[in-house]
């Protein structure tokens, strides 16, 4: 039998251009066929339609019983026509009785090209649905289309996406066709085609961005453990090295702070501050609170507070502008954190409570493991950071 080209190379470039599998339009078409079918002869509850996968020749058939006396054509023949079909058929067998499409009216055409079409439409959303949804949490390029509202289209390549007016960084303002990155936080499927929510204030947008640009994060061997943001100002964030010989800090920073400048670029000159993790709370406390100098930390974990005491020239600095830095700390550590003075401290008999004396600056322990007769130092130098002090 010949082969329908025509047929063939159409399924074949929409396949190539839309992503849409050939079986599943073949199916489409054989769907169509019956839909056809059912306008034109009133029902089509025993007609099949069938695309050969190899020609692409399509059969439309009727299952007719054979029966002596004809009572329901649209279900029954008899047997001298059953015969003139299939001369081996005899009573009470089924009767394939070929329908001719090409007698089908303009309307069972025109609804056939919509069932064919509906189906296209469908597959289109269910693949670009599927592909956004594996970036969900992930970072993508956009291009900014246009202002709707507060609100901001960002074109992904095959569909847009939304930033909300509360998911963008204040102050920050974009022009059309500019390209920015942009974290997709859901995507949603709805008739009109996936409806994806992006954002550029997450603190997941920071990370994403630490692993595009810090190998040793997208390999595993530096972990970001915690990340505390206020979207445009600064961040805090802190690293742990499952190498002992990589250094976290360093990695992230990068080569006279390449790697760290270009997150710090394209968040818009947005303050990082990295730091090392500690699963001694006391000390990660302290490294959190840097730049600012500790005097003495003491944490207690189950209460998941802190007492922090730091010299009198470092308390602004400790605080910093409008508290930013004590909150940022507190969301990085997950610790409710007091900060004292020392003059503060000594007038209010905490620096005796804890058993304080002059030159155990650097001192910082757990709570529970505080022992009052004789406090618990480390050696380790704590409170690595990038960025300028704070004034």
């Amino acid at each position: 039998m010949k082969e329908n080209k025509e047929l063939k190379e159409a399924l074949e470039l929409l396949e190539k251009e839309k992503d849409i599998s050939k079986e599943v339009l073949l199916e489409a078409i054989e769907n169509s066929l019956i839909q056809a079918c059912k306008t034109h002869f009133g029902k089509a509850d025993n007609v099949k339609a069938m695309v050969d996968r190899e020609t692409y020749n399509f059969t439309v058939y009727a299952e007719r019983e054979v029966v002596e006396e004809v009572e329901d054509p649209a279900l029954q023949i008899s047997l001298d026509e059953a015969r003139e079909i299939d001369p081996r058929l005899g009573i009470g067998d089924i009767a394939q009785v070929p329908v001719k499409s090409k007698e089908f009216g303009r309307i069972a055409t025109q609804n056939a090209k919509n069932v064919i079409l509906q189906k296209i439409r469908e597959e289109e959303r269910r693949i670009l649905f599927s592909q956004y949804y594996e970036k969900e949490r992930e970072v993508v390029t956009g291009i900014v289309q246009r202002y709707l509202g507060r609100n901001i289209s960002i074109n992904l390549g095959k569909v847009d996406a939304m930033l909300n007016e509360n998911e963008q960084v204040k102050g920050e303002v974009f022009k059309p066709t500019e390209r920015i990155k942009v974290y997709i936080l859901e995507v949603k499927d709805t008739t009109k085609g996936p409806r994806i929510l992006v954002s550029r204030t997450h603190p997941e947008l920071v990370k994403r961005l630490f692993e595009s640009e810090v190998a040793e994060v997208k390999d595993g061997i530096v972990e970001i453990k915690s990340i505390a943001r206020e979207a445009g100002s600064r961040t805090k964030m802190a690293v742990y090295s499952n190498d002992p010989n990589v250094d976290p800090v360093g990695a992230c920073v990068g080569v006279n702070g390449a790697r760290v400048n270009a997150v710090v670029e394209e968040l818009r000159g947005e303050k990082i501050d990295i730091i090392n993790w500690s699963d001694n709370s006391a000390l990660l406390i302290e490294n959190a609170l840097s730049p600012a100098k500790v005097i003495c930390v003491v944490a207690d974990d189950e209460e998941k507070s802190a007492q922090v005491i730091v010299p009198d020239y470092q308390l602004s600095l400790a605080i910093g502008k409008e508290g930013q830095n004590a909150r940022l700390a507190a969301r990085l550590t997950g610790f409710k954190i007091d900060i004292k003075s020392e003059t503060q401290a000594r007038e209010s008999g905490l620096l005796e409570e804890i058993g304080y004396e002059e030159g155990m600056e650097g001192e910082y322990d757990s709570y529970e493991d505080y022992d009052y007769d004789d406090g618990y130092g480390y050696e380790e130098d704590g409170g690595e950071y990038y960025e300028e002090p704070q004034e």
